[in-house]
């Protein structure tokens, strides 16, 4: 069972969280255990330093080791003086980054069956996965998941056993679960409650570890480091409690759909990849042929760990499935990330691709570059924020890409 503090409506302090924490890992059977925290990277807002120093001191003299592991999924490592400051100090910790792309790190779990992936995945795959995953996490007796929930474009929420899958998995399982959730369209799952397509097929390949598994689940205020609430337990139940409150917190809803949505992007992404979220978070309320302008002049390359999409360019869903022999060997987390900035559109070999709405970078990335990958441009130094504020046609989104926006039904 999980134990949740907190609510919707409320902040909690730090003198309370952390005795929360205290008081569940003090009764957790975890003496002469290894542990192993997977927490996320500095994309994700989450009070580390604070969480990890309760944690340092409930475990002390307890855990045999404490392994700190960064959920990178495919994102770039977090050099030491970024860890230093998105951890804080670490007490007998050793700090580890995800090293995705080094086979020696990984390890296979097992498989899915093609049989249980087509059901799974409600017939949209039908090939079998290895489930492979970072060595750390069958090497420890324990996983410590600790990380927010908030609306995903892939799975619906994020956190809970995301961060075992794709959190510290293989490029393979990775590519597959963001392909299946561009299969649905990150417009259609994401924000969406209860256990998605995407979410069933990252708990099977979850339940194939086998490590002890425990949560701290957070639901992080936007814009700050506080929590409204935090759940401890198996990590199902103690995901499935902060996307409840996840739902209420994180998303806005509108009585109609703007024109225009100028998207101020968070200085904690930098680049497209991590970046286009103030894309997928404002998307369901643009109208058709409206605009999405991401403004984040700090951005100045598309992907460093993804190259290839500077080769392959931002295209909707239907111009890489009805060309799929075309694009299937390329990775296809590639093709899943083109198509969530990309949005919504449809595509044919007589019409060619028409997209729903129009997605223009105002980034530090140059002109030519954007152009080449499907997008418009638009030079970031002629934007005036407080022009577009006054604008009726347009929604400015501060510290866009937590926040999800929707229309109301």
């Amino acid at each position: 069972m999980s134990e949740t503090i907190g609510g919707p409506t409320v902040t909690l302090d730090d003198a309370t969280v952390r005795d929360f924490v205290l008081r569940n890992l003090s009764a957790a059977a975890l003496d002469g255990k290894s542990v192993c925290v997977i927490v996320p990277d500095a994309t994700r807002s989450c009070p580390l330093p604070l969480l990890l120093d309760a944690i340092g001191d409930a475990l002390d003299g307890r855990a045999t080791t404490i392994t700190v592991l960064i959920a990178l999924g495919t994102h770039a490592a977090m050099t030491a003086e970024h860890l230093e400051r998105h951890l804080g100090v670490r007490k007998n910790m050793e700090v580890r980054n995800h090293e995705w792309w080094d086979p020696a790190r990984l390890t296979s779990v097992g498989a899915i069956g093609a049989e249980r992936v087509a059901e799974l995945s409600e017939g949209r795959l039908t090939e079998s996965i290895d489930v492979v995953v970072n060595r750390a996490v069958v090497e420890h007796d324990v996983c410590l998941v600790v990380g927010p929930v908030f609306p995903h474009e892939v799975v619906g929420f994020s956190g809970g056993n995301k961060y075992f899958v794709p959190g510290v998995a293989g490029q393979e399982i990775i590519d597959f679960s963001h392909w299946l959730g561009a299969l649905i369209t990150s417009s259609e799952i994401i924000g969406t409650r209860g256990i998605t397509p995407v979410r069933a097929l990252i708990d099977d390949a979850v339940h194939l570890i086998p490590t002890r598994r425990l949560a701290l689940c957070l639901v992080v205020e936007s814009g700050t480091k506080r929590l409204h609430a935090a759940s401890f337990g198996p990590p199902e139940e103690a995901w499935a409690a902060c996307a409840d409150v996840s739902a209420e917190v994180h998303v806005r809803y509108l009585p109609r759909p703007v024109r225009r949505v100028l998207s101020l992007v968070s200085q904690k992404y930098d680049d497209m990849w991590t970046g286009a979220k103030g894309f997928y978070k404002v998307e369901p309320i643009v109208a058709d042929g409206g605009e999405v302008i991401i403004y984040a002049p700090h951005i100045t390359e598309i992907a460093e760990t993804h190259p290839a999409i500077a080769e392959i360019g931002y295209h909707c869903r239907d111009y890489f499935v009805k060309q799929w022999d075309r694009f299937a060997s390329y990775h296809w987390g590639d093709l899943a990330h083109s198509t969530h900035l990309r949005g919504a559109g449809t595509w044919d070999p007589i019409e060619g691709e028409k997209d729903r709405v129009t997605v223009t970078l105002a980034t530090g990335i140059g002109e030519a570059a954007v152009r080449a990958v499907n997008l418009n441009y638009l030079d970031p130094s002629t934007i005036d924020v407080a022009d577009y504020e006054t604008d009726p046609d347009t929604l400015v989104v501060p510290d866009a890409g937590e926040v999800l926006f929707r229309l109301r039904q």
